[in-house]
This record gives C-alpha cells, sequence and structure tokens, in this order.
C-alpha cells in the first residue's frame, strides 16, 4: 500500500504535468490559428492527447475482453475510435457540420462492416459474432466516450444560440480536476474513516465514507473553479459548480467500478503496468471519459 501511495505521488504529479502542457498547447492553438478559422480552431491539444491514449487504451481492453474469449480487431477497435474523435473535431467546422450526423452513423457501420469482413477473409465464421461485437464495444466504449469529451471542447453557441454555452479547454480540465480529485478525497477519506463497504464483492477497497469524502472534495473542487469559467466559454453560478462537481464526481465514482465490473471478470487487479501506481491508461481515463457525456448535457440544460 505504501509503494502503491509512492508511485502515486511520484508519477501523479508527472503526468499532470503533461496533461497541462498539451491543454496550454489546446489553449494557445486556438489563438495561434484566428487567421485560419473565426475564433480559432479548439481542440489541437485534445485531439493529439487522445489519438495518443485511445490506441493503448484498446489495447488495454481488448486484452480485458479475453476473459470471455471475446477478441476485438485491435486495429479496428483503435482507427475506429480515433476516426469518432476526428470526426466531433471536425464538428467545429461550417463546411462539415451539414454531413456531420451521416459521416458518424458511416464511420460506425464501417467498423461493424469491416470487422465482418476481416472475419470472412481468415475464410472462417467461428466467432465472427464475437469479433463483430467485441470490436464495437470497444469502439463506443472509448471512441464513443472520447466523442462527448472532444464534442465539449469544440463545441460553439453559433449566432443563433448565443445562450448556448461555448466550449473552452477549461471545461475540459475542470472535468479533469473534480475526477481526479474525487478519487483523491475518496481515497484518503476511506483510509481515514472508511469502515462500510461500497460494494464488497466488485472493490473491497471503496467504502460510503470514502465515496461522501471523495463527493464533497468534488463539489469543494467545481465551488473553486466556478470563477474561472467564464464567458465567451461560460458562466458557472457558484451553487451550479457545487452541483456540477458532486454530479461529475460521482458519475467519475461510477466509471471507475463499470471497469471495476470488467477486471474482475477478466481477474486482474489493473488493465495494464504502463504507469506504476496507477495501473495502465484505461484505469486513468476510465472516469473522465464516462463522465464527458454527463457534463456535456449539464452544460446543455443549464
Amino acid at each position: 500500500m505504501e509503494q502503491s501511495l509512492k508511485n502515486r505521488l511520484t508519477f501523479g504529479p508527472l503526468m499532470f504535468g503533461g496533461l497541462f502542457l498539451l491543454l496550454w498547447i489546446d489553449y494557445a492553438a486556438q489563438k495561434w490559428t484566428t487567421n485560419i478559422h473565426p475564433g480559432g480552431v479548439g481542440g489541437i491539444g485534445l485531439l493529439i492527447l487522445l489519438l495518443i491514449v485511445l490506441p493503448i487504451a484498446t489495447r488495454e481492453l481488448a486484452m480485458l475482453f479475453t476473459a470471455e474469449s471475446v477478441r476485438p480487431y485491435r486495429v479496428l477497435s483503435a482507427g475506429g475510435s480515433g476516426l469518432l474523435v476526428i470526426h466531433a473535431f471536425a464538428t467545429q467546422f461550417s463546411f462539415f457540420q451539414p454531413i456531420a450526423a451521416s459521416t458518424l452513423a458511416f464511420i460506425i457501420v464501417f467498423v461493424m462492416l469491416a470487422a465482418a469482413l476481416t472475419r470472412a477473409m481468415d475464410r472462417t465464421s467461428q466467432r465472427a459474432i464475437h469479433r463483430m461485437a467485441g470490436t464495437v464495444l470497444a469502439t463506443m466504449y472509448l471512441g464513443g466516450l472520447g466523442w462527448f469529451l472532444m464534442a465539449l471542447r469544440v463545441k460553439h453557441s453559433g449566432p443563433n444560440h448565443p445562450d448556448q454555452f461555448n466550449g473552452s479547454t477549461l471545461i475540459v480540465l475542470l472535468i479533469l480536476l473534480v475526477v481526479k480529485f474525487t478519487d483523491i478525497g475518496a481515497y484518503f477519506g476511506g483510509r481515514a474513516f472508511g469502515k462500510h463497504k461500497l460494494i464488497l464483492w466488485l472493490s473491497p477497497g471503496k467504502t460510503w465514507e470514502g465515496l461522501a469524502f471523495g463527493l464533497m472534495t468534488a463539489g469543494l473542487v467545481g465551488l473553486l473553479c466556478t470563477p474561472y469559467i467564464h464567458p465567451p466559454s461560460y458562466h458557472l453560478a457558484w451553487w451550479k459548480g457545487i452541483i456540477f462537481g458532486i454530479v461529475i464526481g460521482g458519475i467519475g465514482q461510477l466509471g471507475d467500478l463499470l471497469e471495476s465490473l470488467i477486471k474482475r471478470d477478466a481477474e486482474v487487479k489493473d488493465s495494464g503496468q504502463l504507469v506504476p501506481g496507477y495501473g495502465g491508461i484505461l484505469d486513468i481515463i476510465d472516469s473522465p471519459l464516462l463522465a464527458a457525456p454527463f457534463a456535456y448535457i449539464f452544460f446543455s440544460l443549464f
């Protein structure tokens, strides 16, 4: 336990440093490209980040799927996830918006058909359904959730809807901070006061007390970050910041439990060993990815 904590304290700041660098590039690139696109091209840094981590996460997820003899085509899944993220990135351009819906549907159907054709080229029908279903599931789990994160970043209200929010790097950063500080609050709160297990059969280390501390921490982070979410991105009232933090922090914990369910089925502790103290890339991004669509709905409604 102590070695794991040391690894987290060592590699955690390094990962956050690299993340902040990419998000700074994301923020700066939008200003550098104002002569190319009105308002600048948003999401360049986030696009780079997702195109780096999603193929690694696809490989880890495919390894977990093998517990049930489900072997997705990793290249197709990674490629489909990348195409979905690129699709979301492209929705900020007016020339792409008229064909955005049809292109999105085509990507999903293309991944499914490509998996079927790849299996047919192997000249066998055995486990064709497993291959196709696994490929589509991996694509939608990673690429589909990644789509919302990118869409949240590049969304523009447009002249016809000035009261809606504009995406920004700060909104993406807020989601990441809320989710990760929920983990931190839950970890230390659980160690100090945890007595009642949350879901013993699924995640023995989690407690109700830890969850409560995690959600309080998430609400505090939402409150503290509220002043920095301002026009032209979006303005949050302080009480909305608290609600946002608690809701997104709770969804992030559900994302962690969802991956725990998959790992429990695969009988492994972590999805990989890439980052000491954290496990694999999938262990790191599962919570922010699941939180992204709920954050998108939150900002769209409020």
